[in-house]
C-alpha cells in the first residue's frame, strides 16, 4: 500500500480502486445510475445548466461580466440602475409586482467566471448567487465558440424570507416558491443568452450595449 493510500485507509466511506476493485466499483456505479430520477434528487439542492454558444469565449465573458445585460437575456430582470454603493445595482424583478432586485457582479477574467450576487428587497446581504463560467469550446469540444455553465445552490433563505418586513406587501410570493421551476426557467434564459450572442456575433453586430439608466445620467 502506498503512503497516500495508507493515509486514506482510516477515512470511512471512501470508495477507491485500492479498496473496492474494478468490478465492485463498476457495480456500485451501476447502482447509482437510473433511468428515471425524482425531481428533488436532481434539482433539490443545486441547479446546474450548460449550453454551447457559437460566440468567442472572450466576447461571451465580456458580455456576461457587465451586469446590466441581465435586462436582455433574463426573463424578468429589468430597469437596472447604479445605487450609491459602488458596484451595486438595483432593478426590478417583474416575476412579482413591485419587487426590487439588487445585484453585484464578481468576475475573474483569467478563469472567465462571472458570479451574480443578488437579493430581493434589500442590498445588504446578497445571498442569491448565480455562478457562471465561460469555457473555450476549443478546449472541451474541439470546435470554436463557448461552453457556458450556470449553477445555483439552494441557500436556506430560499425556503424563508429573511427580511419579510422589506417585502412590498405581505402576500407577495417569495423567490424560493419558484425553486422547482429554476431548471426550466434558467434553461429558457440560457437559450435567450445563446440567441443574443450568436445573432450578434454571426452578423458582425456589437455584442455589448450601454446600460440604459447609466447612459441617461
Amino acid at each position: 500500500m502506498s503512503e497516500a493510500s495508507s493515509a486514506l485507509a482510516d477515512i470511512p466511506g471512501l470508495i477507491r480502486i485500492e479498496n473496492a476493485g474494478k468490478e465492485e466499483l463498476t457495480a456500485h456505479c451501476m447502482e447509482l445510475t437510473h433511468a428515471v430520477y425524482p425531481h428533488h434528487q436532481v434539482y433539490g439542492q443545486y441547479c446546474t445548466i450548460h449550453e454551447y454558444v457559437d460566440c468567442p469565449p472572450e466576447t461571451a465573458y465580456d458580455y456576461l461580466r457587465q451586469g446590466h445585460h441581465l435586462e436582455e437575456w433574463t426573463c424578468s430582470l429589468r430597469d437596472f440602475a447604479p445605487t450609491d454603493t459602488p458596484g451595486l445595482w438595483v432593478g426590478h424583478d417583474r416575476l412579482e409586482d413591485d419587487t426590487r432586485i439588487y445585484c453585484k457582479v464578481i468576475a475573474n477574467p483569467e478563469a472567465m467566471t462571472v458570479d451574480y450576487h443578488c437579493s430581493w428587497d434589500q442590498g445588504e446581504q446578497l445571498w442569491m448567487i448565480y455562478l457562471m463560467r465561460v469555457v473555450p469550446a476549443r478546449l472541451v469540444l474541439d470546435k470554436p465558440g463557448s461552453v457556458i455553465t450556470w449553477t445555483n445552490c439552494r441557500h436556506p433563505h430560499y425556503d424563508a424570507n429573511p427580511h419579510p418586513e422589506k417585502a412590498p406587501r405581505p402576500d407577495r410570493p417569495w423567490v424560493g416558491d419558484y425553486w422547482d421551476l429554476f431548471y426550466a426557467g434558467h434553461t429558457v434564459e440560457m437559450n435567450n443568452l445563446k440567441a443574443i450572442l450568436e445573432h450578434r456575433n454571426r452578423n458582425g453586430l456589437p455584442v455589448n450595449v450601454a446600460p440604459a439608466k447609466a447612459a441617461a445620467q
